[in-house]
């Protein structure tokens, strides 16, 4: 794989005495867009939460093995850390209701207690709505709460969020799975254009989804990885059976 930035080596996670990711072993490519896909229950999102370090806040939830983040453990960084480094953004829009767009984008700062001057505030506000493609549509709403977008402007508000942090990683859980046909496609632009400049992984069950926003694909089955690869390669010649029933709706 080309240079990457996130290594998982070793890994299980467990709730309580059960083991819900197996002996995960994978390399994440920088600057490239990786979709996971597999059935319900595989461990698709507890893979995601476990790499933002959500995992743990689950009662029962323990991990084991190692996940390197530009070679460093984030299970040896302090967690608020790690979530600045890794973004996430959830199935459902979530802007904070009672907060209006600009402190919805700065929100991460507030949260951490990082104090910003007005000017460097105002340019972090509109550099991350510019880059969530959000900006000409909200700049003379700014003040307006969140919740007076639609959904898929509400989403790629979340976006803008997580990418006022300045992380390293982004992590879609679903991300479109509660916008309509439009919305959607727009946020698969977004994804297109993002990705050159930020490592994203894309959980989804939207098989052509995958196809048109990733360059590495990940399936994922019963907690166990089953191929990993080139996403043209994986769905033009699979090489495990598993794969390939998975992609032409076998199971699923």
């Amino acid at each position: 794989m080309e240079n990457d930035i996130l290594r998982i080596e070793n890994f299980y996670a467990y709730y309580d005495k059960t083991c819900i990711l197996k002996d995960i072993n994978l390399k994440f490519a920088k600057n490239r867009a990786t979709s996971i896909l597999g059935p319900s229950g595989c461990g698709k999102t507890t893979l995601l939460r476990c790499i933002n370090r959500m995992h743990e806040l689950s009662g029962g939830a323990s991990v084991k093995g190692r996940i390197l983040l530009s070679g460093k453990d984030i299970y040896t960084t302090e967690p608020m850390i790690v979530r600045r480094k890794v973004g996430m953004v959830f199935q459902k829009p979530n802007p904070f209701p009672t907060m209006n767009i600009y402190d919805n984008v700065i929100a991460g700062y507030k949260l951490n207690g990082i104090k910003l001057k007005r000017s460097e505030s105002d340019r972090i506000v509109e550099e991350s709505l510019i880059k969530a493609d959000l900006w000409d549509q909200v700049k003379d709403n700014l003040y307006k709460r969140g919740t007076f977008l639609s959904g898929g402007q509400q989403q790629r508000l979340c976006i803008a969020r997580a990418l006022a942090m300045k992380p390293d990683i982004l992590l879609l859980d679903e991300a479109t799975s509660a916008l309509d046909p439009k919305a959607t496609s727009n946020i698969e632009k977004l994804i297109n254009q993002l990705k050159h400049s930020i490592t994203i992984i894309v959980v989804t069950h939207n098989i052509a989804q995958a196809a048109r926003v990733s360059d590495y694909t990940l399936f994922l089955f019963m907690g166990e990885t089953i191929e990993y690869g080139k996403t043209s390669e994986l769905f033009t010649t699979p090489k495990d059976r598993r794969t390939e029933e998975y992609l032409t709706g076998k199971f699923g």
